[in-house]
């Protein structure tokens, strides 16, 4: 068993993922945590925006944690994996012939032997660029949810639509190593969420020549509501019944989302 001081309790330390050490991530276990108990925990995944702010969205959770007695993960994709451009990476799950989705899910097993953790189904917020990432996590490992909350993303994945992966499903065994399956996105409750006065299209546009560039890039609308929109109508569309809230007096700002975010994790945990 790994030693537990205060490189790891309650706030960690960043570390190094054992399957790929160029990724790391930072953890939150409630201050009662007790190394001799037998209490197993909860887990939310807290996917950061484009900026990287691990740490940072890890410790705006700490209330969360402490008041639900769950813990927290937070990974950390860094830009520059692939070459000094390699700003989107993660968003994709996979890119430059890394498993991003893989990559965190060997995190979760390795924070799972160090805490006792329910960590086979998880809760995982994404905003931004993490609402990306969590959205198309949910298309690929919906089984490995015990909830989602998809916070504005940029670009958008619609299930169910036939065209190749990444604005459709329809490749996904080809892409991803597994195929679309529907049936459990209708049990699991998900979150769309983004701020009202989310409308700007800046940095929502895809332009050739971006490593996010393929056809159909900018077919889900126009602005970052437009593109939830879509991912609303195809998750109803395969029968899922996702929660939408548009936050009043909010543009494209993760913690005016996160109390949104709070209740609806406190709901699913409360059952």
């Amino acid at each position: 068993m790994a030693k537990l001081n205060f490189y790891r309790l309650p706030a960690s330390a960043m570390f190094a993922a054992r399957t790929d050490p160029r990724f790391h991530y930072c953890s939150y276990m409630p201050e009662g945590y007790d190394p001799a108990g037998d209490r197993r925990y909860p887990l939310a995944v807290l996917i950061h925006h484009s900026l990287r702010d691990a740490q940072a969205l890890r410790d705006q959770f700490i209330d969360f944690a402490e008041a639900h007695q769950c813990a927290l993960l937070a990974p950390l994709f860094p830009c520059g994996i692939n070459g000094p451009d390699d700003f989107n990476n993660y968003k994709l799950l996979r890119h430059g012939g890394i498993a991003y989705d893989e990559i965190l899910l060997g995190m979760i097993d390795e924070l799972a032997e160090v805490f006792r953790l329910h960590s086979d189904r998880v809760l995982m917020h994404g905003f931004s660029g993490g609402g990306q990432f969590a959205h198309r996590f949910m298309l690929r490992h919906p089984e490995r949810l015990r909830a989602v909350s998809i916070a504005a993303p940029g670009t958008v994945t619609l299930p169910g639509d036939p065209r190749p992966w990444w604005p459709g499903t329809g490749d996904m065994e080809t892409a991803l190593g597994a195929p679309f399956r529907s049936e459990p996105l209708r049990a699991l409750p998900i979150q769309l969420l983004i701020g009202a006065e989310d409308t700007s299209p800046e940095g929502v546009t895809i332009r050739e020549g971006s490593d996010f560039w393929t056809a159909g890039a900018n077919e889900a609308g126009a602005t970052r509501v437009e593109r939830l929109d879509a991912l609303e109508t195809a998750l109803r569309g395969i029968g899922a019944s996702p929660e939408r809230q548009d936050v009043p007096g909010v543009a494209h700002l993760g913690t005016g989302l996160q109390p949104a975010v709070k209740d609806f994790f406190a709901r699913v945990l409360a059952g």
